[in-house]
Formats: structure tokens, sequence, C-alpha cells
């Protein structure tokens, strides 16, 4: 995650990229003799490659338009105008479709509409593994490399109103699927996908800084939040049914202080 963040280039990024979801698919493989936490590791892996698939053409087109991969001078060369891609007898503009193609590797990674399957599936990990996952490291990517990316996405209105699109449909849709289950650690996970839907969309209506706060917000809290879950979920002798939580004692089986 640090060379995520850190990359100034595109060709970093992308190993940051690939490392953080290599590092998922191990952490969710962690008990690997559970049949289900073997099924969930092995969909997550091929859900977030569909993502890179999307990601690697878009930094290739970025390197075919502008000759570099350096972001700060892509960033300042994108305001010149640049010929149109034609494909199938539609005129696409190139920074239009490169930042479609970005967008389709972040809808991978932070679990957007289409891509959310991995993400309440990868809770048959430990949950201090969820809690990494879901909360400061690897659905967040997604979110940074669109903020980080934003003085492209800032050219091309047509790929903000999709990035609109689709975190508005997202977090209605994790919202309210979340709603609906009785597992305590999926109910988190779909919070998290909504939240992320919120994170783009915030990033559609070009309020890059509200999207990263709220970022930063949400690492800190689902991150508690998954860990007290894991609380009360040891404390239940590994029940995560909320159906069998009511009426807990304080003190008697939760371990409070």
């Amino acid at each position: 995650m640090p060379m995520l963040v850190t990359g100034d280039n595109s060709l970093q990024l992308f190993l940051g990229w690939e490392g953080v979801g290599l590092t998922s698919y191990l952490l969710i493989h962690f008990w690997f003799t559970r049949l289900q936490a073997n099924k969930a590791a092995t969909k997550a892996m091929p859900v977030n490659l569909v993502g890179d698939f999307g990601l690697a053409p878009g930094i290739s087109g970025r390197f075919t338009l502008f000759q570099t991969v350096d972001s700060s001078t892509i960033f300042a060369l994108a305001s010149a105008p640049r010929n149109s891609w034609i494909s199938r007898n539609m005129r696409l503009n190139a920074i239009t479709l490169i930042c479609i193609l970005l967008l389709i590797g972040a809808a991978g990674k932070s679990a957007q509409i289409g891509s959310h399957t991995w993400s309440p599936d990868a809770m048959e990990g430990p949950t201090p593994v969820s809690a990494s996952i879901h909360a400061a490291t690897m659905v967040t990517a997604g979110v940074f490399m669109i903020a980080r990316c934003s003085p492209l996405f800032e050219y091309p209105p047509m790929a903000l109103i999709v990035i609109t699109s689709a975190g508005a449909m997202t977090s209605l849709l994790a919202a309210t699927t979340g709603i609906l289950k009785n597992d305590l650690k999926r109910v988190i996970a779909y919070s998290t996908c909504s939240l992320l839907g919120y994170m783009i969309f915030a990033c559609g209506i070009s309020n890059y800084s509200v999207s990263v706060f709220h970022l930063m917000n949400h690492a800190f809290f689902k991150a508690l939040l998954f860990l007290s879950a894991g609380s009360v979920i040891h404390a239940l002798s590994d029940e995560q049914d909320m159906r069998k939580m009511g009426g807990l004692p304080p003190r008697s089986l939760l371990p409070m202080p």
C-alpha cells in the first residue's frame, strides 16, 4: 500500500496495485483448510483481475497518448487538445476512454456495482484481516487512484457522469442488500461497499477533497467497527447470526475492561 500511495508514476502505482491484490488473496486464504475460505479467495482474485483488465489498458493508453508515465507530466499535458480514437463508427475522445478504463479498474478494486460480489465473501478471513482489507487498504485503493488522477478526470465530462452514476448505484444497492443480511460481518461488508459508493460519487461531482476526507474517516471507524464485531463474535463462540445476539449482558459475555 505505501508503494501505491507514494508512487509518482503509473508503473509504480500499478505494481502497488497488484501487490495489494495479491496480499488480499493471501489474507482471505488464511484459513486454507476451510472450504468457504478457499472459495472466497479464489473468487476475489478473478474479480479483481477483471478490474485490472481495465486499469492496464488505461495506463497503456496514457503512455501511448502522452509518451510518459510520470503523473505530473501527464496532468500538465492533459489540457492540450488530443485527437479522437475511432472504433466501430463511434468517435471516442482519447482522455474519455482512458478515464473510463481507469474507472473499470477502480470499480473492481473498490467493489463497485458489477464487481461488488467478492467483498462480502471476503469475510471468511479472520476479523483483523477483514478490518485491514475493508477499512484502510485494498478496497480504498480504487478511490485513492481516482482522487490521485483527478486532474485527468476533470477534462472529460462523460467520464465524470459515469463515475457519479456508478457511485450512486453502488451506494443504494449495497445499502439495501445489507438490510436483508443476518451475518454481522457481511452487513458491515455491504456497509463498506455503500460508503465506497459515496466516495466514488463525491469524486464524480469533483469533490475530491470530500472523498479523501471520508476515505480517511472511514479507515478509522470501519477498522474499529470490524474489531468490535470480532470481539462480540469471539465472546459468543464464533456466532455471527445477529438474530441470536439480542439482550447480551454488558459484562458477563463481552470482553470489556
